[in-house]
């Protein structure tokens, strides 16, 4: 294989060519397509000529195995001569990815975009780029998909350099402030990222602790990488530690609670959302109005219900049922409370 990166790119479009059961392609089919791609990967001024295109159809003819697999002369179909391989489902790369293969790398490349443009998000332009090098593909440059992500969030200029850390095993000393304003500073070992509700976690393990605490990268103060040995995660299957909880708070062992299963009631116009868009991956139908979900009670738990507000009635466990019922009268009290201090002099 070359080293030069922009003739292995074009040997992967013309090896895609060759293979594609679906299109036949001619010589200047080929250098139409081939120039494309340039000029969607480096702009203008990248394209080819046709003695390069000669020379580089040459040269994979001089890689295929012998006697094996044939280019060795164009498929004629009346004035026209088609290049194909044969056997088709020769590939001149061991990875062989298939169309199919290709359009999915595609689209997964194209949303991985939309991340690079937030702070300090090289590592990404760099895996993207290489990416598109390897496998002769190039994102729509359309606007096609985009995600909820809120820029302006605080704590997102520390997201790559806290996935390389996680990757990378590496011992941060990390300055956080509580939901109460208290700062502290840490020694912590990252397992993992995860977002929930538009916000980014570090799962991680502070040293001397036997639990994962999860630190909001939004109250992060700052954090620095130190020489430090690194404790290894023993603790926490992360395919699993969110299987019975919706969103990051897993209980402590200390604090541990079993899973529940609620029944929750919706208004019958608010029910075919909650059946197309399931709250947790438990979620069961048990009439027209009404669903269950196997989880442990938790403070996102309660406020995923009071985002659906009047639509929605807690039924069982009689429990949460009372506690949830509490929280409505709290707030009821607040709205109220100030209604009742308020006199009109006539």
């Amino acid at each position: 294989m070359p080293s030069n990166k922009n003739a292995q790119y074009r040997y992967r479009v013309l090896n895609d060519c060759f293979r594609d059961k679906m299109h036949r392609y001619t010589f200047q089919d080929l250098l139409d397509k081939v120039n494309k791609c340039l000029y969607e990967l480096g702009g203008s001024g990248s394209e080819i000529k046709t003695r390069q295109l000669r020379d580089d159809i040459a040269a994979i003819r001089n890689m295929l195995p012998k006697h094996e697999v044939y280019l060795e002369t164009p498929i004629l179909e009346g004035k026209k001569c088609y290049y194909q391989y044969d056997p088709v489902d020769y590939s001149l790369f061991d990875d062989d990815l298939t169309i199919e293969d290709v359009h999915k790398l595609t689209s997964t490349i194209d949303m991985l975009k939309k991340y690079s443009g937030f702070p300090s998000t090289t590592w990404l332009e760099e895996v993207i780029t290489s990416l598109e090098l390897r496998f002769g593909i190039k994102a729509n440059p359309e606007n096609l998909v985009s995600f909820g992500q809120n820029e302006q969030l605080k704590g997102l200029e520390f997201l790559s350099t806290l996935i390389d850390a996680t990757i990378n095993h590496a011992t941060l000393e990390l300055c956080y402030r509580s939901s109460k304003g208290t700062e502290s500073t840490e020694t912590v070992y990252p397992y993992h990222m995860r977002q929930y509700n538009n916000r980014w976690f570090l799962i991680g393990r502070k040293k001397g602790k036997t639990e994962v605490d999860n630190f909001a990268l939004d109250r992060i103060q700052h954090f620095k990488v130190i020489n430090a040995p690194f404790v290894s995660n023993d603790i926490a299957d992360f395919s699993k530690y969110f299987n019975d909880i919706i969103g990051v708070s897993v209980p402590r062992k200390d604090a541990a609670k079993d899973v529940e299963t609620i029944v929750l009631r919706f208004n019958p116009r608010r029910i075919q959302y909650v059946l197309t868009k399931p709250l947790h991956p438990s979620q069961m139908r048990i009439n027209d109005t009404d669903i269950s979900i196997k989880v442990i009670p938790t403070r996102e738990l309660y406020q995923q219900i009071f985002s659906f507000g009047p639509d929605v009635e807690v039924i069982e466990p009689q429990g949460f049922r009372s506690e949830f019922a509490k929280k409505i009268q709290e707030s009821y009290n607040k709205y109220f409370a100030v209604q009742d201090s308020c006199t009109i002099d006539f």
